[in-house]
């Protein structure tokens, strides 16, 4: 299928060739027949691309510092080479599309195929969107009408905040394609409507629609509302401008009237004066996008509804109304419509959207466009009889940052990336030099060319993609961790004793140099020894995945198996029970601020401190190991010390390495020439075990055998 990107790094937009996306469970596949570009928006993000690296910088000082805390923590190097690497990702555009269902995802029962929808899906002929960001058209509402859908909702919810009654009067700044949407809304609310701009042809469709219309460089805007209002303010302003300037949220609380409301729904400078809102107790709110819901995940991603009784308007039922103002004639965006373009001559808005002063533009799609699951990036390669070709599975960030550039200096043969959209995937394949990008995993699992599959994707879809490609003769390298839950690694098991394939976890620190040189220092003696790790892992916000037990399993389930695995290495034995204290009268199951202790079956001790609550500047791993009158610390994988070590002291690395490249290296070199596994299943198994373990011992408050 056919996709607009955009290249963060230099700005370009181009129409790029991707493999459509497959319905997922609780989601809706649309063909798309229209979508709106928002100018705004896109022409912000279209100019922030063409910037230089300066002026991003500038832009995004919140970036900066997070930028200087790495380079503090990692490292400069590492640093700039992850920062040109953020900059090189396809950024997919567009938030308003309108189609037709062609595929319904598991648990999704208020749609069918044949269904006309409107939702935010991108500028793509096919897009894969879950339920409750999706909405029926009503039948006398067109695809071109229903486009404006969810840029309606975003002026609908600063209406909503605003909370005007009839007679009341607002005043509207900027009079884009939200600004102007926002007005007729408020009209058709009962409202007495102001609006100011500096385009006269906006100013011009404003007044048609009612609005008392001011270009804001030829008045006074403040002495313009009150001169309307006699003297006493307006009841509210919505600001819907784009600029920089602080002068724009000054005079909205100064052209209110005592206690009136500023909402923001644009992009302005917020430099308060105190003096402006204190005098008169101004009420300043931002509005988030479409309405309640948006950015949480228990609502977009799980289709968990707010109930209506408790939150009347959410985003999805704000798509509704706005589409019920369309089909009552309450609403008339066809007059905003500035130009329609085929998707193919998409140049025609964005080659120069500085220079135009369009208001709504949209793109027409093929109506006969059938979804294509893989797409040729290279032509085929020839792949000798038992060469050693992978298929990535997950383009996410640890696939784009840490592995892809590994994997191409270890000479890896990849013949497939597959990701759920297609426009990461796509993006590797080319740069990397992959023949194939896909969004059908079974595609991989019935070529059989492929003979390992690498899977990089969330943590809850590891155990079932492991399994499959198990049944299917497959090698199987999983990010870590392996599986959530003891009966997915049951299920694991039984696959992996029926197949032909192998199986490796990411546990790659074990493989750092500066591991495998405390190892060779400590040697291979059966006498216990102790090992303290701490770890810096930094705070991560509650609502991000990772913590949801059921598809993140939680920081220790999805890292804290990291360190076990390497007090594993490093003592050479099992882990035989596990206790961990978490932070807090009342520990969650999914804390991430505990220490976790081990006992081996040779009697070695380990403890991991795993801690979210440090301060990034501070080294992010340190290992101590205490063994046979010998101290050996690892900082950060960047020094290392040694006391009573013969004939070491101490080392030290430009770059942090966490043993990645190593492991990468061994292990294509065990897939090419056979072998020895690079880590037993005795290990896996007993490591994952010992996870599950330290997560029921918060539950239980007590010592939990790893059997």
């Amino acid at each position: 299928m056919k996709q607009i990107i955009q290249d963060l790094k230099d700005g370009k937009t181009i129409l790029e060739e991707v493999p459509a996306p497959k319905v997922k469970a609780g989601q809706v596949l649309i063909k798309t027949h229209r979508t709106l570009v928002s100018l705004g928006t896109e022409k912000m993000l279209v100019e922030f691309g063409k910037s230089s690296l300066l002026s991003k910088a500038r832009q995004q000082p919140d970036k900066v510092k997070m930028v200087l805390d790495k380079i503090k923590s990692e490292g400069l190097i590492p640093t700039v080479e992850a920062v040109f690497k953020k900059l090189g990702e396809p950024l997919p555009l567009g938030y308003c599309n309108a189609g037709e269902v062609i595929g319904v995802g598991k648990g999704v029962e208020n749609f069918k195929i044949g269904d006309r929808v409107a939702s935010n899906g991108q500028h793509a002929e096919f897009v894969c969107i879950p339920k409750n960001l999706v909405t029926h058209i009503p039948d006398n509402v067109s695809y071109d009408e229903a486009a404006f859908t969810v840029i309606g909702a975003i002026g609908l919810q600063g209406l909503r905040l605003a909370n005007p009654t009839i007679g009341e009067t607002v005043v509207v700044i900027g009079l884009g394609l939200i600004g102007l949407i926002t007005a007729e809304l408020l009209i058709a609310n009962g409202c007495n409507v102001i609006g100011f701009d500096f385009d006269e042809e906006k100013i011009r469709l404003a007044k048609e629609k009612g609005v008392h219309a001011f270009n804001a460089g030829s008045v006074d805007v403040v002495k313009t509302v009150e001169g309307i209002t006699n003297g006493i303010g307006c009841d509210s302003v919505i600001i819907t401008a784009s600029t920089k300037s602080n002068e724009v949220i000054s005079q909205s609380a100064k052209m209110c009237r005592k206690r009136g409301k500023v909402i923001l729904v644009g992009v302005i400078g917020l430099d308060i004066s105190r003096a402006d809102f204190f005098e008169k107790e101004i009420e300043f709110q931002v509005s988030c996008s479409y309405g309640p819901g948006r950015y949480d995940a228990d609502y977009e991603q799980k289709g968990q509804d707010y109930p209506i009784g408790f939150v009347r308007w959410t985003q999805n039922r704000n798509f509704q109304t706005i589409l019920g103002a369309i089909s009552k004639g309450q609403l008339d965006v066809k007059r905003l419509i500035t130009e329609e373009v085929d998707l193919s001559d998409y140049l025609k808005i964005y080659g120069d959207m500085s220079a135009g002063n369009s208001i709504a533009s949209i793109l027409k799609y093929d109506p006969n466009s059938e979804p294509k699951h893989s797409v040729k990036v290279f032509a085929d390669k020839s792949f000798t009889k038992g060469s050693n070709t992978m298929a990535i599975v997950g383009a996410g960030n640890f696939t784009k940052m840490t592995m892809m550039p590994i994997l191409k200096e270890v000479n890896a043969n990849i013949k497939y990336i597959v990701s759920s959209g297609g426009v990461s995937g796509t993006h590797l394949a080319k740069k990397y030099g992959i023949g194939n990008s896909s969004t059908n995993y079974s595609e991989v699992l019935e070529d059989n060319d492929v003979n390992t599959v690498v899977i990089t994707t969330r943590h809850n879809l590891h155990a079932s993609m492991t399994i499959d490609a198990l049944k299917a003769d497959k090698h199987v390298f999983v990010e870590k961790p392996l599986v959530l839950t003891q009966e997915e690694l049951d299920n694991v098991l039984e696959a992996y004793e029926s197949s032909k394939g192998s199986i490796m976890v990411g546990f790659n620190r074990r493989f750092a140099p500066f591991i495998q040189k405390a190892k060779s220092l400590i040697g291979t003696s059966s006498e216990p020894i102790s090992v303290n790790m701490n770890v810096n892992a930094g705070f991560i916000p509650p609502d991000v995945w990772v913590h949801d037990m059921e598809v993140g399993g939680g920081r220790i389930i999805g890292e804290g198996c990291h360190f076990i695995d390497l007090i594993t290495f490093l003592t050479g034995s099992k882990v035989v029970s596990v206790c961990a204290n978490a932070m807090g009268t009342q520990p969650k199951e999914n804390s991430d601020v505990m220490t976790i202790m081990l006992k081996y079956e040779n009697g070695s001790i380990g403890t991991v401190n795993y801690w979210a609550n440090g301060s990034k500047s501070y080294s992010k791993e340190r290992f101590e190991i205490f063994a046979r009158g010998q101290n050996i610390i690892i900082d950060n994988f960047k020094k290392m010390y040694g006391y009573g070590t013969k004939g070491f002291s101490k080392d030290s690395s430009m770059r942090l390495d966490k043993g990645h490249k190593n492991q990468f290296k061994a292990y294509n070199d065990f897939l090419s020439n056979g072998g020895q596994p690079l880590i037993s299943i005795e290990d896996i198994i007993n490591v994952t075990k010992a996870s599950l373990a330290a997560v029921k011992s918060i539950q239980s408050g007590s010592w939990e055998d790893v059997k």
